[in-house]
């Protein structure tokens, strides 16, 4: 097996993932959207956990490009907040899915613990660069920062939630725009 296939069962895994959830990870639909048997599945992933795992892993160091690229373009952090919310947008502008590590969330009490703990390093690492980007704009003391950044981050990750469900993008804007007129995000 290639490294290409690795790469394409990766991205497939995700796509399902984001669209039906871990348990809506199945190895016979992955393979054949894949174009490789099921069995061929289990030469790069022993099992569906080490395989969700993967893909949160991968799902986590794409977030943390994309948010380091994010802070690269605007420099300044408040303009880094007011972006933020894109990165969650770009989801649901491919096909109305939703963030992978939101909807692992939801299904926390069924997850194996590998998969878990990369769920977690996902939200981590998104409150802290939140915080950070508070703190540095002077919005708020630390303590707060990180209150807020949690705030934030529920608040988009709902947003997406809501948008998915009903409205699409146009929805999850007017709710993003909601929380910069309300102040949880900087205008």
């Amino acid at each position: 097996m290639s490294a290409d296939t690795k790469e394409a069962i990766l991205a497939t895994a995700r796509s399902q993932v984001q669209a039906h959830g871990y348990d809506g990870l199945n190895f016979r639909d992955l393979a054949a959207r894949v174009g490789i048997r099921a069995a061929s599945l289990y030469h790069h992933f022993p099992n569906k956990a080490a395989l969700g795992a993967a893909v949160a892993r991968r799902y986590n160091e794409d977030t943390e490009a994309a948010l380091a690229a994010l802070s690269k373009m605007h420099g300044d952090p408040k303009a880094c907040l007011r972006a933020y919310p894109d990165i969650f947008r770009k989801a649901l502008d491919q096909d109305n899915q939703i963030c992978l590590a939101s909807f692992m969330t939801a299904e926390s009490d069924d997850l194996p613990e590998e998969v878990r703990v990369e769920v977690r390093v996902f939200v981590d690492r998104n409150v802290k660069w939140l915080a950070g980007h508070l703190s540095a704009a002077a919005l708020l003391g630390v303590e707060a920062a990180n209150l807020r950044a949690e705030a934030i981050y529920s608040a988009i990750a709902g947003a997406q939630l809501m948008a998915r469900g009903n409205g699409g993008l146009r929805k999850y804007d007017e709710i993003v725009e909601s929380f910069q007129q309300v102040g949880l995000l900087p205008k």
